[in-house]
């Protein structure tokens, strides 16, 4: 069993193969960063637990909310452009990698690639 609790205070991963035995990875943000990227192997699993946010996926812009899930399968660019001041999301990472084998699988790409 493991108990974490959120640091309200900072973005951050809790719990993946870098500390346990699970073979995703679950974190959790209170804010949407505008970093566009993809993964090549990850698939991520958003699940909007309050607030608003808007994320772009390759050139399309959604507004998500409380409520909404959005799955950004390997090889999609995507990034974040604003959040409400009470966005919060979970977020899951399949197939759960390593800390060294999950950076190396990002790629940051060039804006232009999303039209921003």
């Amino acid at each position: 069993m493991k108990l974490v609790h959120a640091d309200l205070s900072d973005k951050g991963w809790f719990i993946g193969p870098w500390n346990s035995d699970l073979a995703i990875s679950v974190g959790y943000a209170n804010r949407g960063i505008n970093e566009p990227h993809l993964h090549t192997q990850i698939t991520e699993i958003y699940l909007v637990a309050s607030g608003t946010t808007e994320i772009r996926i390759e050139k399309e812009t959604f507004k998500i909310q409380r409520g909404d899930i959005v799955i950004i399968e390997p090889g999609e660019a995507h990034t974040f452009l604003s959040s409400s001041p009470d966005y919060f999301h979970f977020v899951i990472h399949t197939p759960g990698l390593s800390s060294e084998r999950a950076q190396k699988e990002k790629s940051l790409v060039p804006g232009t690639r999303l039209g921003i």
